[in-house]
């Protein structure tokens, strides 16, 4: 068996690749990578002779569906501005794959992943990602689904690499239109930092105020499970969100171009720049990961709540920003592995909810120091 790995030496796919090394049979694990001196380094640190690096190029499509055939599974850790064109590729050269992100238009390739006989699962990290499956586990305690709650905290740094940066900025910005909560049937949008919750996680992160976050899980889960209400609220530390809001409140979000020196662009593009060349911005004091999911309903005609929360070792054990990566990068070498091993039965282009078990991914997960917790309660409780 031979899986193939897009960004396997960045920031988030790095674990995913050491994982595969440590904990998977595939016979052949290839990092196929733009900057081959990094995967390259990667490759010599894990000495695996299951591993080997190629170059690869996300903008040369046709390349990109050659280099997939042949492969029993393509891992995509790319920036989810390539989520659709992967998507596409794999389903072009018949070979199963998943996604780190979430592109709403990946679901349209699903009729032809079908007829390739193939399975194609969006959104296998944290969140989504494991938070599906912790609302499936939840939802297969219970006769029907009524209301799924997501609470999340992303304990890292606001620009630790581009596509990070760009997914920060992108959820506080005005102008995403994926910032919605579920309820009857129709998804009600919402402004930045909306919705603020108090949500207590493992004792690495304690209590945070959670907002409304734009994330696919409010778009699955209702359809996999029918529930009538689903939020995802989360937060990132507090020196981001305050950041965050501090952007916000000055106008960097504003589309009207804005003139600084010889270069005329808009707030948020000098912003941008700016994170990513200061070093404050890629250091934290606390790196985690941080997951508590609510279902409600009902049970042989009686209201139940399951409350699921994660652990996972700390910064000192994992290695300061590997404690929050992991939590990413794990799940995309577990689904990838049951993809391989026949654990998926599902075809087409699905979410992780409809494609996962949940309790042999938890069990994985535990191996790896990752582990989810329920309980099961009679009454509604408050959170904080």
């Amino acid at each position: 068996m031979r899986v193939l790995v897009l960004g396997g030496a960045g920031a988030v796919c790095s674990e995913t690749t050491r994982d595969l090394s440590r904990y998977s049979d595939f016979d052949e694990i290839v990092i196929a990578e733009y900057n081959t001196a990094a995967a390259e380094r990667l490759a010599a640190e894990l000495n695996d002779d299951r591993v080997r690096v190629v170059f690869f190029d996300a903008n040369d499509y046709d390349a990109m569906v050659r280099l997939f055939r042949g492969f029993d599974v393509v891992v995509n850790g790319l920036p989810w501005k390539y989520d659709l064109v992967v998507t596409k590729a794999a389903v072009e050269a018949g070979v199963n794959g998943l996604d780190v992100s979430t592109e709403e238009d990946q679901w349209d390739y699903d009729a032809a992943a079908r007829a390739k006989d193939i399975v194609f699962i969006p959104g296998v990290g944290a969140t989504p990602g494991i938070t599906n499956l912790m609302a499936a586990r939840g939802a297969s305690l219970m006769d029907r689904v009524d209301t799924i709650d997501i609470y999340f905290a992303a304990f890292r740094a606001p620009a630790p690499a581009p596509g990070l940066l760009v997914t920060f900025l992108w959820e506080f910005d005005p102008q995403t239109k994926e910032r919605t909560y579920y309820k009857d049937g129709v998804h009600h949008p919402v402004g930045p930092f909306e919705g603020a919750r108090r949500a207590r996680f493992h004792d690495l992160i304690g209590e945070q105020e959670v907002v409304i976050i734009p994330h696919p899980e409010t778009r699955t889960l209702p359809r996999v499970f029918g529930a009538r209400e689903v939020a995802v609220r989360g937060c990132f530390p507090p020196h981001a969100m305050r950041l965050a809001k501090a952007l916000l409140e000055n106008g960097f979000y504003d589309e009207r171009p804005v003139q600084v020196g010889d270069r005329e662009a808009r707030p948020l593009d000098f912003v941008y720049d700016l994170m990513l060349a200061m070093p404050g911005t890629k250091e934290t004091p606390v790196w985690a990961y941080g997951l508590v999911v609510d279902v409600f309903g009902t049970k042989d005609g009686h209201p139940v709540h399951v409350r699921l929360w994660n652990e996972h070792p700390p910064q000192e054990e994992w290695g300061g920003p590997a404690a929050y990566y992991k939590n990413i990068g794990i799940p995309l070498s577990i689904g990838a592995q049951m993809i391989a091993h026949g654990q998926v039965k599902a075809k087409g282009v699905v979410p992780p909810e409809a494609a996962l078990a949940p309790e042999p991914f938890f069990a994985e997960l535990a191996r790896r120091g990752i582990r989810i917790h329920e309980k099961v309660t009679w009454e509604r409780p408050v959170m904080g």
